[in-house]
């Protein structure tokens, strides 16, 4: 068998590692073989390190890590590099290879996951509600989504942040109204439920936007395939 550990930042909020673990068991789900197992770098357990060394421990070779991220903020470029940088050099003996984050390049599968978990309602504009980061590249990355959710839907698409931007759920839901748009639908930026996640949303439905909104990601299976493609050919090839 080949390893897989996703990796989740992790939350204060129970609901946030269900849906990690529950996403972890459809990505099993699609890849029979694979001794797929989930982590998080902060709030709850287990960490990477000892899902890692559990690996070893079984006899795996190698692991491929999946950053549970949309953005490669500094949870992605920092946080998880030192976190395997510090497994190794407590003596980790395996071959770890970390795949690209989610979100990278506003991929098929995220953008047919963000389109599917809209509701079924009447909408001519949409609120991407996302975490917020201070990160310009990041913020860049939930922008493409943003313009590539709204290029899909026919209609205007902007992002709103719980934190680190002044563009709120309210703020964005205005920048709609102001371009014509009078039914607004809000669009969830997130894998996992939590504060944040409610922060944003309601800010947006504070202002009018179309209730309910769409659900996290983590609740779609696309996500599920989405997670199973970052990972590509490297199970195949570990395997032979």
């Amino acid at each position: 068998m080949t390893a897989v550990l996703l990796v989740a930042h992790g939350s204060a909020d129970p609901r946030a590692a269900a849906a990690t673990r529950a996403l972890t068991r459809a990505v099993a789900a699609q890849r029979p073989g694979l001794d797929v197992r989930c982590a998080f770098l902060d709030h709850a357990g287990p960490r990477p390190g000892e899902q890692l060394a559990a690996f070893a421990a079984l006899g795996h070779r190698a692991a491929a890590v999946v950053p549970l991220l949309l953005t490669n903020a500094f949870h992605g470029r920092f946080d998880l590099p030192a976190v395997l940088d510090r497994a190794r050099a407590e003596g980790l003996d395996l071959d770890v290879t970390t795949t690209d984050v989610l979100g990278a390049g506003a991929p098929a599968l995220l953008l047919s996951a963000l389109r599917r978990l809209l509701p079924p309602v009447r909408f001519d504009g949409v609120v991407l509600a996302a975490a917020g980061t201070r990160d310009d590249l990041a913020r860049h990355s939930v922008d493409q989504a943003a313009a590539a959710l709204g290029a899909a839907l026919g209609v205007p698409c902007t992002p709103a942040y719980a934190s680190a931007s002044p563009i709120t759920g309210a703020v964005a839901v205005e920048t709609l109204r102001a371009r014509g748009c009078t039914r607004i639908a809000v669009s969830s930026y997130f894998l996992a439920p939590g504060k944040l996640h409610e922060l944003v949303v309601a800010s947006a439905a504070g202002a009018g936007a179309l209730e309910p909104v769409a659900p996290p990601l983590c609740a779609h299976v696309d996500v599920a395939r989405l997670v199973v493609s970052r990972i590509g050919d490297f199970a195949l090839v570990r395997a032979a």
